[in-house]
């Protein structure tokens, strides 16, 4: 995984929904078999709006995926859902946010609030956090 420094660089600031864009990519890149960069197809659902739009920097850095290759594309929808693809193997993984995490999240004031919970969810097991399909 990209350090949470080079990632804080990247996007700015240290938020959690570019924390669950870190985590998201890794662990739909692990359970797809994609390679970082080429071999992977990411669809983010929901992330249109800050915050949740931080999600896609999270994702592009841990994936690899970005706008100017065409293999990380945003829709619009209700709620946060990411789709990735190996397009060797056809292999897709979906991943939502648990409904815990979502109370959570949207629980959060201010900027201070968000970076400590940024920082917990790297201590999270990812069944706390995802769902999978």
């Amino acid at each position: 995984m990209i350090s949470l420094k080079d990632a804080v660089n990247f996007h700015g600031h240290l938020g959690p929904y570019l924390i669950l864009g870190l985590l998201a990519g890794d662990l739909g890149l692990k359970k797809t078999g994609a390679k970082k960069y080429f071999g992977v197809e990411v669809k983010v659902y929901g992330a249109n709006i800050k915050p949740k739009s931080c999600l896609i920097d999270g994702l592009q850095l841990s994936t690899g995926a970005t706008y100017g290759k065409g293999n990380i594309k945003k829709y619009a929808s209700d709620r946060i859902k990411i789709s990735m693809r190996n397009p060797e193997n056809k292999k897709v993984v979906t991943l939502g946010l648990t409904g815990s995490l979502l109370r959570e999240l949207n629980s959060l004031k201010g900027h201070s609030a968000s970076e400590k919970f940024a920082r917990e969810l790297l201590k999270l097991n990812k069944q706390k956090i995802f769902t999978l399909k």
